[in-house]
C-alpha cells in the first residue's frame, strides 16, 4: 500500500486478470532479446500463454515475426490487457490511452511505478497492477516457472 491507498490486486485477484485476458498489449516491445519486454512476448507467444499478442512501438515493424503497432489506437481490437515497459514519466498518457480505447487492466510492468496511471486507469474504470511481471504471474500460477524461469521438465540433478 502506499499514501495515496494504492494497494496491487491479490494474488487470487491478478490470476483472475490473467485467467480473464484473451489479449494482451505490450506497450514499449523491444526487437533486442536482452529487453525484458522480448523476453516476455516470446514467453506470452508461446503455446504456454493463450492469448493474442499485440507488440507497440512506434520505431518497430515487426518483432519476433509479429507485426508491431505504433500506439494502442491502431491495434486491430481491444486489449484486455496494456503491459507497460515504459518508464514511470510515460505510464500516465499510457494510461489515458488504455482508458479512452476500453481495456480492462493496466499492468505496469516488474520495477515500475506511477501512482498518478495508477489513479487515471483506476478513475476510468480499469483494473491497475504495477511492480509485477505478467510472464512471472502467468507462469507462477499455470505451472510454467521453475529455477530459470521455465518449466524446463527436469525433476533430478542426474543426467538421463
Amino acid at each position: 500500500m502506499t499514501d495515496n491507498g494504492f494497494t496491487n490486486p491479490s494474488a487470487n485477484e491478478r490470476r483472475k486478470i490473467l485467467d480473464d485476458a484473451r489479449s494482451i498489449a505490450i506497450v514499449g516491445a523491444s526487437a533486442n532479446p536482452s529487453r525484458a519486454s522480448n523476453f516476455v512476448a516470446t514467453y506470452l507467444l508461446s503455446s504456454s500463454a493463450d492469448y493474442d499478442i499485440w507488440l507497440v512501438n512506434p520505431r518497430e515493424t515487426e518483432i519476433l515475426g509479429q507485426p508491431v503497432y505504433p500506439s494502442l489506437d491502431d491495434l486491430p481490437g481491444t486489449p484486455d490487457i496494456v503491459d507497460v515497459f515504459r518508464r514511470p514519466a510515460d505510464c500516465p498518457a499510457i494510461a489515458e490511452d488504455a482508458v479512452r480505447i476500453g481495456a480492462k487492466t493496466l499492468w505496469i510492468q516488474l520495477g515500475l511505478w506511477s501512482e498518478e496511471a495508477a489513479e487515471i486507469a483506476t478513475a476510468g474504470g480499469l483494473n491497475v497492477v504495477m511492480d509485477a511481471c505478467t510472464k512471472i504471474e502467468h507462469a507462477r500460477f499455470h505451472g510454467g516457472l521453475g529455477l530459470a524461469g521455465f518449466n524446463t521438465g527436469v525433476i533430478s540433478s542426474k543426467r538421463r
